[in-house]
C-alpha cells in the first residue's frame, strides 16, 4: 500500500522504537537477526531524508548518511590486501579488506557523541553500479560488508526511487525484499504543506502551491528532456529567497529556474513573484500588522480577485507566522536560560561563579558538538543552542567585568535574565497586536466571508501560528474558529439527519 511521507515517517518511527526496545535482561525484544531493514520507495525530493533526521533527533540516536550513487565497490567493502595465514601447517595468502568507510562511519559517529545506537541511512540505494550491487544486497541481507558487520544498536533505513525516476534502477530479488520492510512512498501537498510551514518556507512558494497545487510535484520527460519540480527544489528556492531578500536582490525566472526544473513552471512562479512583492507595496502588509491601513486598502482587497485575495493572506500570514516564530524562539530560548539559571544556582555554593558559568558552557558546547556528530542538529535547535551559549557568555564576561563577588553573583545573573523575560514579554504582545489587527482588518474587509475561514483554517494549520494563539490568546480567532466549528457540527448533523430520512423512505418503499 502507498502512503505520504508523514505516514511513513509514523511506520518507520514505530518500527525503530521497536527495534531499539530492550527486555529485562537487557536483550533487544526483536533479536537482531529479525530487525528488517526498512526499504523506503519513493520519487526524489519528496522529503525521505528530512524524515530520517526527524526520528534520529526524537529517539534520540545518531544518524549516519550516505548516498549510495557516490560510492565504488572499495569505499563501501574496503580496499583489498593479502594476509597470510596458516590452515594445517601451510600458510595460505588470503584476502582480506580494509574497514568499509561506512562501517568506518558509524564506530566514528559512536566514539564522538557517545551514544551507542543509530541508524544508518541509504539514499538512492538501488541506484549504485554493477559492481557495488552485490555487496548492498548481501549487506541488507546480512548486515555486513565482507566479514565486518554493522554494530548492534544500529538500524538499516534504505531509500530508493522508483524505475519511471532513473534509469539506473535495479530491481532487488526476491530473496532481497523478502528481508526487508518495504514501504512505498507518495508525493502529497497536504502533508508537505505541514512540513514546509513548520520550517517556515517563503510564504510566496506556499501561497502559491495553495493556488496552483499541481504545480508542486511534477516529473515529465519531453523532446527536451526530463524536467521536473520537486518537493526539495521549492525547498532550497525558499533559503535562496529569504537570502535575497536579505540582500536587496530580486529572483528572476533564471534564478528560479535553477531550482524548479520545469520551465513552464519556473516561469509562472516567477511571475507570480513579482505580483507577490507587488501586492507587499500595493496592500502595505506592514500597515495592515500595525492597525494603520487606510480605506483604499479595504476597498481594493475588497474588489479584488479571488487569487489576489488569497495572495494577500498569504503575506499577511507568512508575516503572523514569522512574529509568531520569533516569539517561540525567545520563549525558548527564556526556558532554556532558566534551566541554566537554576543549575547556576546550586552549584554557586560550591564553587566560584566564574568557574560554574565555565563549566555550563562547557557542558552546553559539548553537548551541541555531539547532537551534531549524531546528526540531530537542525537549523532551528542549532540557532537556539548557540543563542543560550552566547547569553551564558555575556553573564560571565559582564560578571568578570563588574568584578561582581559570589555574595552578588546570583542576584546579578537573575537581573541579566530577567531582560530576557522582558525581551519575550514585549515580543510576545508586539505579535499579539499584530495578530488583532490582521482580523480587524480582514472583518472590516471581508466580513464573515470564505476569506475568514480560510485564515482561520490557516493559522490552526500553522506551526507557529496555532502554537501562539493556544501560549497567548487572541480573541477574534477563538470566536471565528467556534463559528467554524459551529457551522461543521451544523452541516454534519444535517447531512446525518438527511442520511436517516432517505434510509427511512427506502424502508418504506
Amino acid at each position: 500500500m502507498t502512503m505520504n511521507i508523514k505516514e511513513a515517517k509514523e511506520q518507520i518511527k514505530n518500527a525503530m522504537t521497536a527495534y531499539f526496545t530492550k527486555d529485562e535482561f537487557g536483550s533487544y525484544a526483536v533479536p537482531v537477526e529479525k530487525q528488517r531493514p526498512v526499504f523506503l520507495m519513493g520519487p526524489p525530493g519528496i522529503g525521505k531524508t528530512a524524515i530520517m533526521e526527524q526520528i534520529a533527533q526524537e529517539l534520540d540516536v545518531c544518524l549516519v548518511s550516505y548516498s549510495m550513487t557516490h560510492h565504488t565497490r572499495q569505499s563501501a567493502l574496503g580496499l583489498p590486501f593479502i594476509e597470510k595465514k596458516v590452515f594445517n601447517g601451510k600458510e595460505y595468502q588470503v584476502s582480506e579488506y580494509t574497514m568499509s568507510e561506512i562501517i568506518a562511519s558509524v564506530y566514528e559517529t559512536m566514539e564522538a557523541t557517545g551514544k551507542k545506537e543509530g541508524i544508518l541511512f541509504l539514499d538512492e540505494i538501488n541506484c549504485v553500479s554493477e559492481t557495488l550491487a552485490p555487496m548492498m544486497l548481501q549487506f541488507l541481507q546480512c548486515k555486513t560488508f565482507g566479514n565486518q558487520a554493522l554494530p548492534e544498536g544500529w538500524l538499516i533505513v534504505a531509500a530508493g526511487n522508483p524505475p519511471e525516476y532513473n534509469k539506473s534502477v535495479r530491481d532487488f530479488d526476491v530473496v532481497t525484499l523478502d528481508r526487508v520492510k518495504r514501504i512505498d512512498v507518495e508525493e502529497d501537498y497536504g502533508v508537505w504543506k505541514e512540513y514546509a510551514r513548520r520550517k517556515n518556507l517563503h510564504g510566496a512558494i506556499l501561497s502559491y502551491l495553495d493556488i496552483k497545487k499541481d504545480n508542486f510535484y511534477r516529473i515529465e520527460n519531453t523532446a527536451d528532456g526530463l524536467q521536473f519540480a520537486t518537493a526539495r527544489g521549492w525547498e532550497d528556492l525558499s533559503e535562496l529567497l529569504y537570502a535575497y531578500e536579505t540582500l536587496g536582490i530580486r529572483a528572476d525566472r533564471e534564478v528560479v529556474g535553477q531550482y524548479i526544473q520545469m520551465p513552464r513552471i519556473a516561469k509562472d512562479f516567477a511571475n507570480y513573484l513579482e505580483m507577490f512583492y507587488k501586492y507587499q507595496k500595493t496592500y502595505h502588509v506592514e500597515g495592515i500588522l500595525s492597525g494603520t491601513w487606510e480605506n483604499i486598502t479595504v476597498l481594493e482587497l475588497r474588489e479584488a480577485p479571488f487569487d489576489e485575495k488569497l495572495s494577500v493572506m498569504g503575506l499577511v500570514l507568512s508575516r503572523l507566522s514569522e512574529e509568531a516564530r520569533n516569539t517561540r524562539c525567545q520563549d525558548a530560548l527564556t526556558d532554556a536560560l532558566h534551566t541554566s539559571l537554576t543549575e547556576f544556582r546550586e552549584k554557586i555554593a560550591d564553587a566560584p561563579p566564574l568557574t560554574v558559568l565555565d563549566q555550563l558552557l562547557w557542558k552546553r558546547r559539548t553537548a551541541m558538538k555531539q547532537a551534531k556528530e549524531a546528526g540531530q542538529l537542525d537549523k532551528e535547535s542549532r540557532d537556539l543552542k548557540q543563542r543560550e551559549i552566547n547569553a551564558l557568555e555575556d553573564y560571565r564576561q559582564q560578571l568578570d567585568r563588574e568584578a561582581v563577588g559570589p555574595e552578588g553573583a546570583m542576584d546579578a545573573v537573575r537581573g541579566w535574565f530577567g531582560e530576557e523575560v522582558e525581551r519575550r514579554k514585549a515580543v510576545a504582545m508586539e505579535t499579539k497586536d499584530m495578530f488583532d489587527n490582521a482580523f480587524r482588518f480582514l472583518e472590516t474587509t471581508f466580513g464573515d466571508s470564505q476569506e475568514l475561514v480560510i485564515f482561520v483554517t490557516e493559522i490552526t494549520a500553522g506551526y507557529d501560528t496555532s502554537w501562539f494563539v493556544e501560549q497567548f490568546g487572541c480573541d477574534a480567532y477563538f470566536r471565528h474558529n467556534r463559528e467554524l466549528l459551529f457551522d461543521s457540527t451544523r452541516h454534519r448533523i444535517r447531512e446525518e439527519i438527511t442520511a436517516a430520512k432517505a434510509a427511512e423512505q427506502e424502508e418504506h418503499t
